[in-house]
């Protein structure tokens, strides 16, 4: 897979060249304001980079799920604000379509070292089409906008560097590379990179952290840990809302608990195949139980044998919490994906923020420790933890599950070509 290093000494001065930069911008808000600018920041790197080469930037990215069709509340207006405070010195201009007449006039218009913001890609109806003609042809009018001869006689280039796509086929993700010279940018080739390390002889022991709301998503993961990743005195740790089907596989009561009932027996097989490898499986003794999804609700610490019927669990309790970090504590390598509880209520955040405590700590020893992306992310942030206290921070969740279930992610296969 070729790096954007490698594009930039094979090209060298990219004046009058531009480029079409595939980010992830899909950043949480709260009406027009941006409630974490993460994936934000993650791009910056590239496209500095290539602004410094001298490249005219063109950057296509998504935001929530548009119906294949503009709506105002999608808009990346509030984005293209952020961006132009992150990049004070460079000029930063927001199509008003996203391969129309205004994208087409601003990209031509673009000057060297200046960055175009297209509209939401999921705009337009082809962006996501399972029709390869329809999903080409959107694919077409993007290559378009970047692909004119440029002042060297060359035509435009792509970069990919929307990790949290790259397990798409999309046509700003998987057709775009078809028809362009293409290269990974600085952000997929970290992600890669340290995704490879997890799944390549990490260094043991090797402990993964599972949370979040479903098992169901997660269970492609698990299988593939199991059969492929951990071994003897490897630790799996399961909380947040998908450890109350782990507990119904093992006889318990969860109450109100979020439950998928049917998965209960694939867990149940998936517990005991740990069992017979080895793997250790840490599960909560005690859970906080809510009588409902509510900061404001009346809620106690119980043992997990002892949930009340009319209550839901909301985070690992304060005695589960100390044994999650002491099963990461001396890890050589940890990957945590998914919150331990409802971290964005405060009654509901502890586990979580002990567990990122714990990672921190595993980090500082010398440790990999790598935070998989989504809500993991964004409560490492909103828990006021130093980024650079972790090895590593994945931008794409979903991207880097699928990496981990051992799945062939057409993003990245596309730029092996």
């Amino acid at each position: 897979m070729r790096t954007l290093d490698e594009l930039l000494a094979a090209r060298g001065d990219l004046a009058g060249t531009r480029v079409l930069v595939r980010s992830d911008l899909n950043v949480p808000l709260d009406g027009t304001r941006i409630t974490d600018d993460g994936r934000v920041r993650a791009s910056l790197p590239t496209w500095q980079r290539l602004l410094d080469a001298g490249a005219r930037v063109v950057v296509g990215a998504h935001l929530g799920r548009p119906k294949g069709a503009p709506e105002a509340r999608y808009s990346l207006a509030p984005v293209a604000e952020r961006v132009r405070e992150l990049l004070p010195g460079t000029t930063v201009h927001l199509a008003e379509d996203t391969a129309g007449p205004s994208a087409t006039a601003s990209a031509e218009g673009l000057g060297d070292g200046e960055l175009l913001l297209l509209e939401n890609l999921r705009f337009e109806a082809g962006e996501t089409s399972k029709d390869d003609a329809e999903r080409g042809a959107f694919a077409d009018r993007l290559v378009g906008l970047v692909g004119g001869p440029s002042a060297d006689g060359g035509t435009g280039l792509f970069v990919s560097d929307g990790f949290g796509v790259v397990h798409r086929k999309q046509a700003s993700v998987y057709d775009v590379a078809e028809r362009l010279e293409h290269a990974a940018g600085l952000l997929v080739a970290a992600e890669l990179d340290v995704l490879t390390r997890l799944t390549r002889e990490p260094e043991r022991p090797y402990a993964v952290a599972l949370g979040g709301a479903k098992v169901s998503d997660k269970l492609g993961v698990i299988d593939n840990l199991l059969g492929s990743l951990l071994t003897r005195g490897d630790r799996l740790l399961v909380g947040g809302g998908m450890v109350f089907t782990v507990l119904a596989a093992q006889g318990l009561e969860v109450g109100r608990s979020l439950l998928e009932a049917d998965q209960v027996d694939a867990v149940r097989g998936y517990l005991a195949q740990a069992e017979q490898q080895g793997v250790q499986v840490v599960l909560p003794t005690d859970v906080i139980a809510a009588a409902a999804f509510s900061a404001d609700a009346e809620h106690a610490v119980v043992p997990v044998e002892a949930i009340p019927a009319d209550r839901m669990g909301l985070d690992i309790g304060p005695d589960s919490a100390r044994a999650f970090a002491a099963a990461v504590a001396d890890a050589r390598t940890v990957f945590w994906n998914g919150p331990m509880g409802a971290f964005e209520m405060a009654p509901y955040a502890e586990g979580t923020r002990v567990l990122a405590q714990a990672l921190t700590e595993v980090s500082a020893a010398g440790g990999l420790t790598v935070v998989g992306g989504g809500d993991s992310a964004a409560a490492v942030r909103q828990l006021g933890f130093d980024e650079a206290a972790f090895g590593h921070i994945s931008t794409g969740g979903g991207a880097s599950l699928e990496f981990l279930e051992g799945r062939e992610l057409p993003g990245l296969s596309v730029l092996e070509r």
